[in-house]
């Protein structure tokens, strides 16, 4: 007897522009035996409303959406529906943000620029249980992975910085004010003040200067 093939993977689409929207339509629209798109929506309210509506099996939703956090749906997504798997589909090509997808439950990190056919695989993949990184950041997060494994932690861990502490602090390093490093973590600017100011406590400094002269002076960021 012939194996029947597995049902399309039900999608839904999140992302504050339609014109994005209407895309992804039309290029998964030629995979209909692969996946069906269930629904499509603008704002993080609509797709938790979507999401419980039609239990999709995988939701694309970008890193930002509008004013939301593409971040903040995800957790929530994947803690009241831990059925449905969350893909960040994004133009931000940055471990950073990657990474904090893969803290809040994501099952995948795809970018824009991706075709419908790489699209389609990488969501195959997710069905035999994967998680799934983009190619151009896949070499990134690996030399993470071999540093990590040889015991080379982030950067300040030595001086007592958790990693987004050190996140932060490379960010201030880079010049960044509060409200960039709030918008580059995706995260409120009262979070960061916090941790700005375990950092300050761990480097025995009182300002953004003296965080920033002992970062350049340990040679923290290259």
């Amino acid at each position: 007897m012939p194996t029947s093939l597995p049902s399309p993977l039900r999608l839904v689409l999140v992302d504050d522009h339609e014109m994005v929207l209407h895309g992804l339509d039309a290029m998964l629209g030629h995979f209909p035996d692969q996946v069906t798109i269930v629904g499509q929506t603008t704002t993080a309210a609509a797709a938790l409303a979507l999401v419980a509506q039609e239990t999709p099996d995988v939701v694309l939703c970008d890193v930002r959406i509008g004013q939301e956090s593409g971040l903040d749906l995800c957790r929530r997504i994947t803690t009241q529906f831990p059925e449905t798997k969350v893909v960040l589909l994004t133009v931000y090509d940055d471990e950073h943000y990657l990474y904090q997808a893969l803290r809040v439950g994501a099952s995948g990190y795809i970018l824009k620029r991706i075709d419908g056919q790489e699209l389609v695989a990488h969501l195959r993949r997710l069905r035999e249980g994967e998680t799934v990184v983009d190619h151009a950041l896949a070499g990134r997060v690996a030399l993470s992975a071999a540093r990590l494994s040889a015991g080379e932690f982030w950067s300040g861990a030595h001086l007592g910085l958790t990693q987004r502490e050190s996140e932060v602090l490379e960010l201030l390093v880079s010049g960044h004010s509060n409200k960039g490093v709030a918008s580059k973590l995706v995260v409120s600017e009262d979070t960061v003040k916090t941790h700005i100011r375990g950092l300050y406590r761990k480097l025995g400094v009182s300002d953004r200067s003296g965080a920033i002269a002992v970062a350049l002076r340990e040679g923290l960021f290259r």
